[in-house]
């Protein structure tokens, strides 16, 4: 969300808050010294799905993950169906798990309603079969780690990717780059690029990153859930379900609470809500913490002048109530 112009407002009642108690447990999974992912994606459907008890989906990540175990151990290694040094065992593995899950079981990636909020919910892809990137990918993880299978996240700009690391020690180097929206695909380097262009922008216009090895750095655990609730925000905010986006808005501010960006859309989800007091508190606090933090653009200086604008009617708002 941006501050462009004053919110109109869509709701005429109050709309109350996520849940404390979601907040907190939240709040412990994600930064817990090594959060369980499949428990704190499930804590995230809540914001859809309040009563929703997550012990099935766990019962069924874990069966899944005991049939992969079986089907990852028998893995034949064929000679030279490997890439070029790449190892192969661990490709013979990653062959396995991907027709078991893509193949055999049917997740897809759901090209075709890709905006659909229950993309983002674990439980949902588990039940329809379908996600997008970041869903399919924490699916394929968590199956993987159940299978005895070392898979990590990558948090590549516009899609999000997979890696089997190579195992050290062997004369094998390469790592196993896996898109679980694409049916498990192995991307090489030159597929990398082009899938960078295509979701970021093109390294020859100048207009979106350059390809580097950076790129497809590990992604810490609560780096995943932040992109996965960046992604439902987005969604829920192009479909001004307001209230829901706030309540991610919440989650992403527990992630991390020095993220400005997310108080400031916080205070302006507010504002449409009509919560004035909850709105003008966090609007006050995004201009005070983000005037501190060094010289701003021009951007941002007008920006700011918004958000100004909008703590000025707020206040007087404020004030009518009390």
């Amino acid at each position: 969300m941006g501050g462009a112009s004053a919110p109109p407002f869509f709701c005429v009642i109050l709309v109350s808050v996520i849940r404390p108690q979601l907040v907190h447990s939240f709040t412990h999974a994600a930064l817990s010294p090594d959060p369980d992912l499949a428990i704190a994606a499930l804590m995230i459907a809540r914001v859809e799905y309040p009563k929703l008890d997550a012990g099935p989906y766990l019962d069924q990540l874990d069966a899944l993950g005991r049939e992969a175990r079986l089907r990852v151990a028998a893995a034949p290694i064929v000679a030279g169906e490997a890439p070029p040094r790449v190892d192969p065992d661990r490709y013979a593995r990653v062959v396995a798990l991907n027709d078991y899950l893509f193949n055999e079981l049917g997740f897809v990636g759901n090209e075709m309603q890709y905006e659909d909020p229950r993309n983002s919910f674990l439980n949902e892809v588990l039940d329809r079969r379908t996600g997008i990137p970041i869903t399919l990918a924490l699916l394929y993880m968590e199956v993987a780690r159940r299978a005895g299978l070392s898979v990590e996240g990558i948090n590549f700009p516009g899609h999000f990717l997979l890696r089997c690391p190579a195992r050290r020690g062997l004369p094998y180097s390469e790592d196993l780059i896996i898109d679980a929206f694409h049916g498990g695909a192995l991307l090489s380097e030159d597929a990398c690029r082009e899938l960078l262009r295509r979701h970021a922008g093109s390294d020859d216009t100048g207009d979106g990153p350059v390809f580097e090895a950076s790129l497809l750095r590990h992604a810490t655990k609560p780096q995943i859930l932040a992109r996965m609730l960046l992604n439902l925000k987005r969604v829920y905010v192009r479909m001004h379900s307001f209230p829901q986006a706030r309540d991610v808005t919440e989650l992403l501010l527990a992630v991390d609470p020095s993220a400005l960006n997310e108080l400031r859309d916080r205070g302006l989800l507010a504002y449409h809500l009509k919560d004035f007091p909850a709105a003008l508190r966090d609007l006050q606090q995004y201009l005070r913490l983000s005037s501190t933090i060094g010289a701003l653009d021009d951007e941002d200086r007008e920006e700011h002048a918004q958000i100004w604008e909008h703590v000025k009617t707020l206040r007087r708002r404020v004030a009518s109530l009390n």
